[in-house]
Formats: C-alpha cells, sequence, structure tokens
C-alpha cells in the first residue's frame, strides 16, 4: 500500500530539521573555536567523548542481545576481566562469545 503525500510530506519535513540540527551542531563549534583548546580538562572530555557514547550505545545491547540475562552479565564480566588483563579486542569478544556460549548450555541443561 503506497503511503499517504501527506506522510511523504512530514517525512521530508522531519529529515530536513534532522540535518539542519546535525549540522548545526558540527558547524558552531568550528565558527566560534578559532584557537587550539588548551584547558587541560576539555581536552579530556573530548578525547574521551566517543568511548564514552559508544559504551553507553552498546552496553544495553551486551546484556539483552542473549536469551538470559544473566549470561549477557556473564559475557560482560568476561569482557572486563580480559581487557583488564590486557588482551587484544579479537580475544575479549571470543572469549566473551564463548562464555556465552557455554553459560547458554549450562543455563539449557538446568
Amino acid at each position: 500500500m503506497p503511503e499517504s503525500p501527506q506522510s511523504f510530506a512530514n517525512f521530508l519535513i522531519y529529515l530536513v530539521i534532522m540535518v539542519g540540527v546535525t549540522y548545526l551542531l558540527r558547524l558552531l563549534p568550528m565558527l566560534f573555536i578559532r584557537k587550539p583548546i588548551t584547558n587541560i580538562f576539555i581536552r579530556s572530555v573530548l578525547y574521551y567523548m566517543p568511548y564514552s557514547v559508544l559504551t553507553v550505545m552498546s552496553f544495553p545491547a551486551i546484556l539483552y542481545i542473549t536469551d538470559n540475562l544473566i549470561t549477557g552479565i556473564i559475557a560482560t564480566a568476561v569482557a572486563v576481566v580480559l581487557a583488564y588483563c590486557n588482551r587484544s579486542l579479537i580475544t575479549v569478544a571470543a572469549g566473551s562469545a564463548l562464555a556465552v556460549f557455554i553459560s547458554e548450555m549450562i543455563i539449557s541443561l538446568i
């Protein structure tokens, strides 16, 4: 069933607003901040911002992607321990996937 012209017009309005807001958020700092940022606190906040945003976006998915919340918690714990022990990203991902697999097998037996 084709969409109505009114819903398409609403979509275009929403799209233009979204593009405008996104563009303004990227443009305004470039317009108003002309010289290099020397404040150590602001530089550290800007340095860690991508990591914190990625964590906030992916952490709920890590817990709820499995069939059971307990297996998600186990996978997260294994990943944190492996990362704390300075293992590579592949090792952390494989270890947490293996932890999910083993814990799902154990839970299915119970």
